[in-house]
C-alpha cells in the first residue's frame, strides 16, 4: 500500500463551492477559543456558511467528540451516534493546550482520531495536524459517510485532497468495526511505512558503497564482457595492474526523512457531547 502523502488519481471528489447552503445531513459543533487566524481558520468558515453550532464553555455535546482527551479512536461502530447527534470539535491551538478547559467542555464520547494526513494549506503532508474541518470529515469518513465527508470539504478548494491523499487509509478503518480494530489497522500501517523508509535507507546506503556482499567495498562485481576483456589481456601478455577507475560509484544523497510530529500552531479538532437540551435532538434530516 501506498503511504507517502501525494494526491492520488483514484476516485474523483466533488469540490465545487455551494454559496448559500445551511443544510447538512449531521449535526456539527465547535468549541471556539479564538486561537487562530481567522482568516485560515476552517471552523470559522463553517460558522459563516450556517453549517456548525458554536458551544459555550460549560455544554457537553451529545454526539462524538473528537478530542486529544479520548480513550478510544474513531471507528465504524460509532455511526448511529453520528447519525442521531453528530460530531463537534475544538477550535483551538496546538501551542495553547494549556489553556482550553477541557473539563468543562466535551461529552460522552471523546474520540481520538487514528493517523492520518493534513492536506490544508497550513500543515499539508503532515501526520496529525488536522485543522477543523478535515477532522469532521475524517470522522464522517470512517463511520461509512464518505459522502457527507466530500460535502463537507466541499466549501474548500483543497479540501478534495485529503480525501485523496488519506483514500487508502479511510478504505482500511472503514472495514474495521470498534476502536481495537481501528487501532491494530493503524498500527500495521505505521509498521510497514516504517519498514519501507528503513529499506529506502537501506537501498541507498548500498548504492552509495557498493557492497552488495562480494568484492571490495565502493566495487562493483565485473560484468561478463569485462571477464572476456581481462582473459584476452592475459592471453596477450598485457599489465595486470588494475584500472583505478573500474567499478566505482559515487551516488550523493541521503535517504527519505521521516515526517515528525510538528509542533506549530493549528487549529485542533476536538468534538464534544452536548447536554443542553438544543443539543440533545438528532439533526434533521434533507
Amino acid at each position: 500500500m501506498g503511504k507517502r502523502p501525494v494526491a492520488k488519481k483514484g476516485r474523483q471528489y466533488e469540490t465545487k463551492q455551494k454559496s448559500g447552503e445551511t443544510n447538512f445531513p449531521a449535526k456539527m459543533a465547535m468549541w471556539d477559543f479564538d486561537q487562530c487566524d481567522p482568516k485560515r481558520c476552517s471552523g470559522k468558515k463553517l460558522s459563516r456558511l450556517g453549517l456548525i453550532q458554536e458551544l459555550r464553555v460549560g455544554q457537553k455535546f451529545n454526539g462524538v467528540v473528537v478530542s486529544p482527551k479520548g480513550q478510544g479512536v474513531v471507528c465504524p461502530n460509532d455511526r448511529e451516534l453520528v447519525e442521531k447527534y453528530g460530531a463537534a470539535v475544538v477550535e483551538c491551538s496546538w501551542a495553547r493546550l494549556d489553556e482550553v478547559p477541557f473539563s468543562k467542555i466535551g461529552g460522552k464520547h471523546e474520540r481520538l482520531l487514528p493517523y492520518l494526513v493534513a492536506a490544508n494549506p497550513v500543515n499539508y503532508g503532515k501526520p496529525w495536524r488536522l485543522n477543523c474541518v478535515e477532522a469532521l470529515a475524517a470522522c464522517f469518513a470512517i463511520v461509512g459517510h464518505l459522502e457527507w465527508a466530500a460535502e463537507v470539504l466541499s466549501h474548500f478548494s483543497w479540501g478534495h485532497a485529503f480525501l485523496e491523499i488519506n483514500e487508502e487509509l479511510f478504505e482500511l478503518y472503514s472495514q474495521c468495526t470498534d476502536s481495537d480494530s481501528v487501532q491494530a489497522a493503524q498500527q500495521q500501517w505505521l509498521d510497514e511505512l516504517e519498514k519501507e523508509v528503513e529499506e529506502r535507507a537501506k537501498m541507498k546506503s548500498e548504492k552509495v558503497t557498493g557492497d552488495r556482499g562480494h568484492g571490495k567495498p565502493g566495487e562493483l562485481p565485473p560484468s561478463s564482457s569485462e571477464d572476456e576483456y581481462e582473459e584476452e589481456e592475459e592471453e596477450e601478455g598485457s599489465s595486470d595492474e588494475e584500472d583505478p577507475y573500474q567499478g566505482k560509484i559515487l551516488e550523493i544523497g541521503k535517504p527519505p526523512a521521516v515526517n515528525k510530529y510538528n509542533e506549530s500552531d493549528i487549529e485542533e479538532s476536538e468534538e464534544s457531547e452536548e447536554s443542553e437540551d438544543d443539543l440533545d435532538a438528532p439533526p434533521k434530516a434533507l
